[in-house]
């Protein structure tokens, strides 16, 4: 093809039409990547309609609900590109810092006949002449394989929560990052092994992604641990409520965020000692003997988000029954469940950490239905 029918064989093609060129390669200081094609042909492979719901290249934005809406196009733009390079650079870090402390990995049943945490939450579904539910938490599976003698283990899968909120940190379709460890000495032990394995994570993400050229290698932090620990009490004072018990919102946490970073110069911190009455529903938690009113369980928070949850499971089985009457769950619907505690159950403990929340924030993401490819809340249902 001669200079003129190149020109106007690309100009009069629609943006975003896929071609086939052959020419030849040179190099070119002019050019963004040093090099240049002088192309001899080109053959249309397919053309794209026209005018296109979502620009590519263009530099004004689109508001969030069209980009979701037209998410192909949107996912075609090199910056959305890169969030997702971050996320399989988690994920295969967080894998790896598994491995390296003798987890095994496991899959867990996403339809059940019960939640982990009671049915206000649950998606329910006809299971042929039955009603089932899907899965919260791979929870219960967890403890039922620290039973089984597999003494450290981790999922990472999806899970589902009927939540009808509609915040920029809550989505109805998710993916945790779960561990349960067995034989453990006390709370601390699964905090401190909570914190190296994200440190190893979010170090190999950052060489992971600079190797790449991905820039969103410089927004990773490095976490040196040990990380603050700070008691339920001392997060009521700085809220201006001591000894109130009450669950923590979203204000609360992101003050209680901004109090650690200028109180202590952390962005990762541990809150403990969370209150009975804020985990009353939470019956696998294990309280504290020697104060009934706190239990064992902590969040891990980043810069005023809570990224995970997570603590000492009760392996006793009639605290277990007590705990489990006293938040108004039938033992009747958890049988299998219950079985590995009527037969020696271990200490245990472990944690859940939402991959979603931790990506959004890594990215410096507004809202977290950036984080996920084709993201699911109350209303959205498609692509």
């Amino acid at each position: 093809m001669t200079a003129p029918e190149l020109f106007a064989a690309f100009a009069e093609l629609p943006r975003e039409s896929v071609v086939e060129v052959e020419g030849t390669v040179r190099r070119s200081e002019k050019a963004q990547r040093g090099v240049e094609l002088a192309p001899a042909s080109v053959r249309v492979l397919t053309r794209a309609g026209s005018p296109l719901p979502l620009g590519v290249v263009d530099k004004v934005g689109a508001e969030l609900d069209t980009r979701l809406n037209h998410r192909v196009l949107d996912l075609r733009k090199p910056a959305v590109r890169a969030v997702f390079e971050l996320r399989t650079a988690l994920l295969a870090s967080f894998r790896a810092a598994f491995l390296d402390r003798d987890f095994l990995e496991i899959e867990t049943p996403k339809i059940l006949r019960q939640g982990a945490e009671g049915g206000a939450t649950l998606f329910g579904l006809d299971y042929f002449d039955a009603r089932a539910y899907l899965a919260q938490s791979p929870q219960l599976y967890k403890q039922m394989l620290i039973g089984a003698g597999f003494e450290r283990v981790f999922e990472i899968a999806p899970a589902f929560r009927a939540e009808p909120s509609d915040t920029i940190r809550h989505i109805t379709e998710f993916t945790s990052l779960d561990a349960e460890v067995g034989f453990v000495e006390g709370a601390e032990e699964v905090r401190a092994l909570l914190e190296g394995i994200v440190a190893d994570a979010l170090r190999a993400t950052r060489a992971t992604l600079a190797a790449r050229g991905n820039s969103l290698a410089e927004r990773i932090p490095e976490m040196r641990v040990p990380i603050p620990r700070i008691p339920f009490p001392q997060v009521e004072e700085w809220l201006g409520r001591p000894g109130s018990e009450q669950d923590l919102g979203t204000e609360d946490e992101k003050t209680v965020g901004e109090r650690a970073a200028r109180e202590l110069g952390a962005d990762f911190y541990f809150i403990t000692d969370f209150p009975t009455a804020v985990k009353a529903h939470t019956f696998y938690a294990q309280r504290q003997d020697a104060d009934p009113t706190r239990t064992h369980y902590f969040d891990l928070d980043f810069r005023g988000l809570e990224i995970t949850s997570g603590g000492l499971r009760e392996h006793r089985l009639e605290r277990l029954l007590a705990n489990m009457e006293a938040a108004g769950v039938n033992p009747a619907g958890f049988e299998g469940y219950l079985e590995p505690f009527r037969y020696g159950m271990p200490p245990h403990g472990g944690w859940g950490l939402g991959i979603d929340r931790l990506v959004q924030v890594l990215a410096g993401l507004p809202n977290i239905r950036e984080a996920r490819l084709f993201p699911r809340d109350r209303y959205r249902l498609e692509p």
